[in-house]
């Protein structure tokens, strides 16, 4: 997950994006939520299976954390 999600100040504010791009991670978790399907999710933002799930992967790390 850590590979392709990164934090980056010069980025999107600062909000967790998918490595190499500008695309935040809230945005495909949120697209996803929204009913997307993953292979829709890729094809809107272009990115990969393996960064959706690493998007997945951050999000419910998030959770758990807030969750203690």
């Amino acid at each position: 997950m850590n590979d392709r999600i990164v934090i980056d100040p010069r980025i999107q504010h600062g909000k967790p994006v998918i490595r190499g791009t500008r695309v935040p991670v809230a945005r495909l978790v949120g697209g996803l939520a929204g009913g997307m399907t993953i292979a829709e999710v890729m094809g809107e933002y272009g990115v990969s299976n393996e960064d959706v799930r690493a998007a997945l992967s951050y999000a419910a790390a998030l959770v758990e954390v807030e969750g203690a």
